[in-house]
């Protein structure tokens, strides 16, 4: 049996990681959870190869778009999730590599659908 592909997911809420790797499990994925930049940079540096990333903003300053065009750099295909998605967070988003962005609450089985697209693709 080949190995399940590994979704990296940044949120600073611990109880949404736990629900997320629940989910993605029954799907068939790992999800290695971050709850802070720092332990997302840690991550990135592990030889881990992640099929795609979950950013979600809520908390986080401009400090995290470094992170998405490093995902972006590194070939890592990544979605970004926000409580709010205006015109402006969606153009930024998308100028930083995004394949796309969320709005809360999530639509897990868009979310899936998203996942798959970019992990496959």
């Amino acid at each position: 049996m080949g190995e399940r592909p590994v979704v990296l997911a940044l949120d600073q809420n611990r109880r949404n990681l736990e629900l997320l790797a629940q989910f993605l499990d029954r799907e068939g994925y790992e999800l290695r959870g971050v709850s802070d930049l720092e332990e997302l940079d840690r991550a990135l540096e592990q030889p881990c190869q992640f099929s795609v990333a979950l950013l979600d903003l809520t908390g986080f300053d401009e400090r995290v778009w470094e992170r998405a065009e490093r995902l972006h750099e590194e070939g890592v295909p990544f979605l970004l999730i926000s409580r709010r998605v205006g015109a402006k967070g969606l153009q930024e988003g998308l100028t930083r590599g995004a394949g796309g962005v969320l709005q809360k609450p999530l639509r897990i089985q868009e979310l899936l659908i998203l996942i798959r697209s970019l992990s496959e693709g």
